[in-house]
């Protein structure tokens, strides 16, 4: 509480050199020093800007000096040339693999599905078959007969039939059977004939081909669908 006729500590009171300035004004210096407001603390810069573009001008001093350097002849960018002293690398040895034989002879058993074929005998230069005025038949250039034993190795019939062989020749033209020439003949099978388990017949195979045909092989089907086998006539 202030007494009567006592200025209020609180209210601010006129200086009185310059009544028109309030209390604590200097004439030389304006405010005395503990009413002037406290300075501010200078900002402080900030670093990680200036370190990260150093990084990234260190990076491309390094990739422009990089790419300056030319590769030469004996080594490509990224692969390492080998030694000059280093042995060449040597393929690994490796044996040639066996052949088997797939051509047979004549006289040797070959199979095809349920039948063993043995091929016996070739005949060529026939120009004429049969006595049988209505049988008979004159070959167009020449008849070649090959004559082969059959032999059901199933447990079951099989059918078999001249018209599935094929003969070839030098020129390795294929040649089918003539199934009406073949009439004229001695045969267990002229033209079709089911053979049972076990049993072996004898089947010639007539052939109409070239005079000048010079026949070489003989592809044996047991057929028409079978892979067949091949048996050399020479």
């Amino acid at each position: 509480m202030t007494m009567p006729n006592q200025p209020d500590p609180r209210i601010q009171q006129p200086n009185p050199q310059h009544p028109t300035q309030p209390a604590g004004w200097q004439q030389s210096g304006g405010f005395a020093p503990n009413l002037q407001p406290a300075p501010q603390e200078p900002k402080k810069r900030k670093k990680w800007p200036w370190i990260v573009g150093a990084f990234v001008a260190l990076f491309v001093i390094v990739s422009v000096s990089g790419n300056d350097e030319e590769p030469t002849g004996d080594s490509a960018p990224g692969v390492a040339a080998p030694a000059a002293d280093a042995p060449a690398a040597q393929a690994p040895e490796t044996e040639a693999p066996d052949v088997e034989e797939t051509t047979a002879s004549m006289n040797m058993p070959v199979r095809d599905g349920k039948f063993e074929f043995v091929v016996t005998d070739i005949e060529a230069g026939v120009t004429t078959l049969g006595d049988n005025p209505f049988l008979a038949k004159d070959a167009q250039g020449q008849f070649v007969i090959v004559t082969m034993t059959v032999s059901n190795i199933s447990d079951a019939p099989k059918g078999l039939s001249p018209s599935d062989q094929k003969l070839m020749d030098e020129q390795g033209r294929t040649f089918s059977p003539d199934s009406s020439a073949a009439l004229n003949l001695d045969s267990d099978v002229p033209i079709w004939d089911e053979i049972n388990p076990g049993n072996t017949v004898t089947m010639p195979v007539v052939f109409d081909m070239p005079a000048d045909a010079v026949p070489t092989a003989i592809e044996l089907h047991d057929s028409m669908f079978s892979g067949g086998v091949t048996v050399s006539l020479q």
